[in-house]
């Protein structure tokens, strides 16, 4: 079972391990695709047993279910990433493609696009099919009383508000909760995870990835023994605070050259918790506490025995407009640091049955193109074009990420837009734009200049459509940017 907050949070049951045989089954049995065409070729995919459970493991004769759950603390997870995916495919792909198939999705307020690409994204009209699991979505709801009065606070106190899962008769089975974040783009299998977790006997288990000196003081850092024993946390420290957190990461299974150039763990906001440990956390210990990341787990290091677990892969935070965009156009490189195409643990979204791309007289560089566009006699130039977008002639596109479009125009509302002056969605002829995320169903006209050519950090014209935020201009959603604007 899998629960997600408005993309932030998602919180499943994984598989159930059947007496001695070695083999992880999704309750009743193996989870299973459709014939769909996935990477360009048919897959005929079945479940492989996970290496969560082989012969001779201490907890191979223990017949339990698994639980995780998803968290993020922003609202990134309904962004595209990729071109044709949403933040939140990631962890719903990487619990598919761990074995887990029972999925609740919370969600916040203002959810309805949300709710609508989980319905059409993981079901199985899109050839994704689930057993006896399900994907379900849950409204949160305001109930009465003083406490009734908010919406969720923050990821613990919505897990709180749903603690009533963990006590259903159906849940009864349940020994470990997975914590996972809906706003990192990594790949990951969890049930090695929780393998590590359980064979190490630690109440909570925190993934955690190895950091240099450059970066480590963006994250919160954590201080480890000997043994891999969690003593104690400190968020984004600076200086001598910074330099105490160094540890030795060869007893993470770093080699010693790797562990000298990255003598600090960092916390990835991913946890496995003992069930009664976290209904205790939530109900009893820290009945207040509305966040994991910078409440709960932080005070519980002196309590309860933390184990940090290594996760030496790709894994990067979209939490800020500038991660956003440096993700993005990261996935052009060659090779990229994390890639999509890979057809044994694929990344799933919503199956829109959109034509092939239309090029024309265009020149393409470093670039991804998605489905159902339109390009021009146009300049792509490291840069990512999502769905259906329209790009026109002697239109130059570079270090530009544009989300697409969630709807075609015909040619006759494009004819009538133009004869009544007014802009059709997606890019005009001569415009040049560099530096630039452009949001879902902008108009841009012709002659426009978008290049921040004073480098300004940070400005907000949102009357006039646009605003900088880390030196990258954002055209907002919908909006129209007309003929000859320079920004």
């Amino acid at each position: 079972m899998a629960i997600t907050v408005d993309g932030r949070l998602s919180l499943s049951y994984a598989a159930q391990l059947r007496g001695a045989t070695g083999l992880v089954v999704t309750n009743r049995g193996f989870l299973k695709f459709s014939n769909g065409d996935f990477m360009g070729q048919k897959l005929k995919l079945k479940l492989k047993p996970s290496q969560f459970q082989q012969k001779g493991d201490k907890c191979s004769n223990r017949t339990h279910i698994y639980s995780s759950l998803t968290a993020d603390v922003a609202t990134e997870s309904k962004v595209a990433i990729g071109g044709s995916y949403r933040l939140i495919d990631v962890p719903m792909s990487n619990c598919i493609n761990s074995g887990i198939n029972k999925v609740y999705i919370l969600t916040q307020f203002n959810s309805q696009s949300l709710n609508r690409h989980i319905a059409r994204a993981y079901s199985s009209s899109n050839g994704v099919t689930f057993g006896d699991g399900f994907v379900e979505v849950l409204a949160a709801t305001q109930t009465s009383g003083v406490e009734g009065k908010n919406w969720f606070l923050g990821t613990a106190d919505a897990v709180r508000q749903f603690h009533w899962l963990f006590e259903d008769p159906r849940s009864k089975d349940i020994e470990d909760v997975v914590i996972l974040s809906g706003d990192h783009l990594y790949r990951m299998d969890y049930m090695d995870f929780v393998k590590s977790h359980r064979h190490s006997g630690a109440d909570i288990t925190l993934s955690c990835l190895p950091m240099d000196d450059t970066r480590a003081s963006d994250f919160g850092l954590m201080k480890i023994d000997n043994n891999g024993r969690i003593i104690s946390f400190s968020e984004k420290p600076k200086g001598k605070d910074l330099k105490a957190m160094q540890v030795d990461t060869t007893v993470l299974g770093l080699s010693p050259d790797e562990a000298r150039e990255k003598p600090y763990i960092a916390s990835m906001g991913v946890y496995v918790f003992k069930k009664e440990i976290l209904l205790n956390l939530l109900r009893w210990r820290f009945p207040t506490a509305n966040d994991f990341g910078s409440e709960v787990i932080p005070a519980s290091a002196a309590e309860f025995y933390m184990k940090a677990y290594l996760f030496n892969d790709y894994w990067e935070d979209i939490g800020t407009i500038r991660s956003f965009f440096e993700a993005n156009l990261a996935l052009t490189e060659h090779p990229p640091r994390f890639s999509f195409y890979d057809a044994a643990k694929p990344m799933y979204t919503s199956r829109r049955n959109l034509p092939p791309t239309k090029i024309e007289n265009s020149k393409i560089v470093d670039s991804i193109i998605s489905r159902g566009s339109f390009l021009t006699g146009s300049f792509i130039e490291h840069s990512v074009v999502g769905i259906r977008s329209r790009i026109s002639s002697n239109v130059h596109l570079k270090d530009t990420v544009m989300l697409g479009a969630d709807f075609y125009e015909t040619d006759a509302e494009i004819a009538e837009l133009l004869a009544d002056g007014r802009v059709p969605a997606g890019i005009r002829e001569n415009t040049k734009i560099k530096d630039c995320i452009i949001d879902k169903n902008a108009r841009i006209g012709k002659n426009v200049v978008i290049a921040n050519s004073e480098g300004i950090q940070e400005a907000d014209r949102s009357s006039e459509g646009f605003y900088i935020r880390s030196g990258v201009t954002i055209i907002l959603k919908n909006y129209v940017i007309k003929d000859d604007l320079a920004i």
